[in-house]
Formats: C-alpha cells, sequence, structure tokens
C-alpha cells in the first residue's frame, strides 16, 4: 500500500537516507527468480511490523550513538540479506516471468523520526485507533518505471527508527511479500538485532539459504502461476485511505486458557486432534462471526458459506526438503470453510476446531504431499475474493518478543498490515509462558462486540 502523505498524523522526520550493504559486499551481485512460492504474493499488500521497545532515551542519546548504531549494523547484516537491499524486477511487456535482483549501489530505506503519541497507549492491549500506529510505520518507495518502459523495478524493503522521548523506541519494518514471507523476515531481524547487540558477524545458523534451484516444482507451477498472476490486476497496490476507520485490540489466552480450548474440544470430539493454533484460531473465528452477526445491518443468512484461510510453511515438507534457513516465499495454501449458522451457533467452536484441523490434515499431512492440487491455488483464492473471509497473519513459531536489539524485550509487537485485510495477527505472549497474543483491527462497534463474546466463550470453559 502506497503513502497517503494527508493521513493519519506523522511522526516529525529528522532523517531519511538509504543504508547500502557495508563495503566488503559493495561489489557482490545477486538474482533471484520469483518461483511460483514467491509469485503468488507479488500483488498482495506489503506486510507492516512495529517493534516497540520500553527504553527511556534523551533525543542527544539517541541521534548520536543509537542511531548510528543501528545504521552501521544494519549495513553489516545487509550483507548476508542482500535481495533485501535490492529490488523486484517485474517486466511488463516482455514474456520474462519478474525476478529478485541486488547489483552495487542497491539499498535499504531508513527514516529516521520522533513522535510525541503516549507510547504507554500506543503498547496497551486495551483498544486504540489504528490511524495512530502509522507514525511509525515506513512507507516502500515508489516504484520506478525503466525508460523503455518495458519493466518496472519495485522496492522490497522500507525501515523506521522512531524515538518516543524518555519513553521508548520503535523500529518499523514494511516488505513486499513477494520478496519473502514471514520466516525470512523474521530471521533477518533477529540477524540485525544480534549484530546490534554483540557486533560482530552473524553465527552460521542466522545465515539465509539461497538456492532456488533446490525447490521442489511439480507440473511446472512456475510459468503456471505467472500465467494466471500477470493478468490479475495493475502492479501498484492502491494507497491507504485514512481515516481507517478501525482500532486494534490484544487478547491474550493464557497457557491455562489453551488446555481448556483443548480439552472442551476433545470432550466433544475425542478423536479430533488439537492443536494450539486450531483451538485459538477456532475461538477467535467463531467469536468474530457472532460479532459481525450481532452488529449486521442485514442479516446473513445461515447457508452462507465462511472461509477461514492461512498459510503453512512448506520448507521441511517437500518432496526435497529445503533447510529452515532458505530465502524467500515457501508457503502452503490452506483453506478451511464451515456455514455462517454453524458457527454462530451453540457448538460453533467445536465445529470450527474441527474443520480447521481437518484443513491442515488434508493440506500438510496429506499423502499425496503438501503441493497436491498447487496448480490450482490461485483460482481457488480468487475465487474467495467477496466472500465471507477470515485469515490470519504470523504465526506463534516466529518469536519477536524474543528480539533484543540491546534495550531488552520487546514491549509490544503489532502487525500494522492486518488494517488492510480480514486478518488477526497471531504470535506467542510476552508475558504467560504458553500463552498466545492475538491481535484483532476492526470498527469499534465490532470489535466491543467481539471482546464481549470472547469474555463469554472462555467463560463456558
Amino acid at each position: 500500500m502506497a503513502e497517503n502523505p494527508m493521513s493519519a498524523a506523522a511522526a516529525a522526520v529528522i532523517d531519511r537516507c538509504d543504508i547500502e550493504p557495508s563495503l566488503e559486499s559493495a561489489a557482490a551481485e545477486i538474482t533471484l527468480p520469483l518461483l511460483h512460492f514467491d509469485i503468488t504474493w507479488l500483488y498482495f499488500h506489503p506486510v507492516q511490523r512495529l517493534l516497540f521497545y520500553d527504553f527511556p532515551c534523551s533525543k542527544p542519546l539517541f541521534l548520536e550513538t543509537i542511531v548510528p548504531q543501528l545504521k552501521q549494523s544494519l549495513s553489516q547484516t545487509l550483507n548476508h540479506f542482500l535481495p533485501l537491499a535490492g529490488n523486484i524486477v517485474h517486466p511488463l511487456n516482455s514474456g520474462g516471468r519478474p525476478f529478485s535482483r541486488f547489483t552495487a549501489g542497491d539499498s535499504v530505506s531508513l527514516t529516521v523520526a520522533v513522535c510525541d503519541k503516549d507510547f504507554n497507549h500506543l503498547t496497551g492491549n486495551h483498544a486504540r485507533v489504528s490511524d495512530e500506529f502509522y507514525a511509525c510505520v515506513p512507507h516502500l518507495p515508489p516504484p520506478k518505471h525503466s525508460s523503455s518502459d518495458d519493466h518496472v523495478v519495485l522496492p522490497v524493503l522500507a525501515l523506521q527508527i522512531t524515538l518516543f522521548p524518555d519513553h521508548g523506541v520503535c523500529l518499523g519494518f514494511t516488505n513486499h511479500h513477494a520478496i519473502a514471507d514471514a520466516s525470512s523476515i523474521v530471521r533477518f531481524i533477529r540477524a540485525w538485532a544480534s549484530v546490534n547487540r554483540f557486533g560482530g558477524e552473524i553465527d552460521d545458523k542466522s545465515r539465509p539459504y539461497y538456492d532456488r534451484t533446490a525447490v521442489e516444482d511439480p507440473k511446472g507451477l512456475d510459468s503456471i502461476y505467472w500465467n494466471l498472476i500477470k493478468r490479475s490486476r495493475a502492479v501498484e497496490s492502491p494507497p491507504i485511505s485514512f481515516p481507517l476507520n478501525r482500532s486494534r485490540r490484544t487478547f491474550i489466552l493464557t497457557k491455562d486458557d489453551v488446555q481448556k480450548l483443548k480439552n472442551f474440544a476433545h470432550q466433544k470430539r475425542p478423536e479430533m486432534n488439537t492443536t494450539s493454533f486450531t483451538v485459538a484460531c477456532a475461538l477467535v473465528w467463531v467469536c468474530l462471526v457472532k460479532a459481525e452477526a450481532a452488529e449486521a445491518a442485514t442479516p446473513v443468512a445461515d447457508d452462507e458459506p465462511e472461509f477461514f484461510c492461512f498459510a503453512a510453511d512448506c520448507r521441511g515438507r517437500l518432496n526435497a526438503p529445503l533447510p529452515a534457513a532458505y530465502f524467500g516465499n515457501c508457503l502452503a495454501f490452506v483453506k478451511a470453510e464451515s456455514k455462517h449458522g454453524l458457527l454462530k451457533g451453540d457448538g460453533g467452536f467445536v465445529i470450527a476446531a474441527e474443520c480447521t484441523g481437518e484443513a491442515i490434515q488434508k493440506r500438510v499431512y496429506g499423502e499425496k504431499g503438501i503441493l497436491h492440487g498447487a496448480e490450482n491455488w490461485p483460482l481457488e483464492f480468487g475465487k474467495l475474493i467477496g466472500k465471507r473471509l477470515f485469515g490470519v497473519a504470523g504465526s506463534p513459531r516466529f518469536d519477536l518478543y524474543d528480539v533484543d536489539y540491546g534495550w531488552g524485550r520487546p514491549k509490544k509487537f503489532e502487525s500494522a498490515s492486518i488494517d488492510g485485510d480480514t486478518s488477526m495477527s497471531l504470535c506467542k505472549s510476552r508475558d504467560f509462558e504458553g500463552g498466545l497474543e492475538i491481535g484483532l483491527s476492526r470498527s469499534e462497534k465490532i470489535l466491543n462486540a467481539f471482546s464481549a463474546i470472547f469474555i463469554q466463550e472462555l467463560g463456558k470453559l
């Protein structure tokens, strides 16, 4: 999503600069084809993450010490993540497929800003106006068209460092989804934090793996996906329109809550294989359906389909497994489906958990492999446009609350990009071992209704 300069109140920008990988890799070049896993996300809105740190810091200390150190460590870290400093090259008229390219002189856009908003308010769990967070959200530079107009160059990463004087610091990350999924981006964030905190080089386990020839491509998916995607829509995403008329709120499930949800589902369906992910998603899905039904001006028919979609990491599940450090996208499309009337009924939670679990079992653990039917995924997803659809951004597998730049653990993680779709964010809880943290962005009315139903549903266990 492009920046709208007449949008939400912005922070005071002190500096905008471009950070290149440090000198030892200035001559390096790397070109990577976008595979079917990447092409899926070519026209998806940018992914925006915010990490808030409770780190009382004066403006002089911030500008004279913190920012220079972050710039230096970023430059060092980019040596190992060159595609993030590069661009996606998107052919417009030729038959070629998009690719990622880094060449000497490419860089990452970095904004340094100071914000006078209430740090403690923004980092709470209570309802907050979504617009307020965009003072900290970096914006990808605009695409650049070639002189011959036969291709467009798309920047893939933008960063922002925002000071809340004497209260804290926020690091903002915005990336083009086609360059990498959460596994790769979180690997970069953790590597940068490690270099900033300890200095030196990143460890071998943090180094990304770039071999695209190792990726399984049954049935020529790269060509199939490109032929479908290139006809779908324009290259540039529409700008965000403010006000968003949304609020965001954080909901916590403790380890005990999660276990009670599992026990309840198991009592109703002893044969059901429940996980923390399935029961948490089922609870939120059902509460949201009920909240929307309660606030709807026009009732939704009971037989109206309800869809719950999310992505599953394929790295270790391909016919020739990829290393966990594989850089790029490597995700499978998972879709659960039920009916509106079933989900808003008394047994809605168990039904949601069951169909979510069955969808995972079929896609992720099916006998024919995780990519079975992958040639149809773009068309399947396309059919969901305009339908009642809910999804998940993030995963409890990626613990961003463990990312320490030298200022301690983050006080709060926010997935700003859920404002642009119908997803919830999901991650490990910061304060409750074994717990989960759920972020939701909706209208104030829906959010209030959801909150009341969420509490009621947990009270039934």
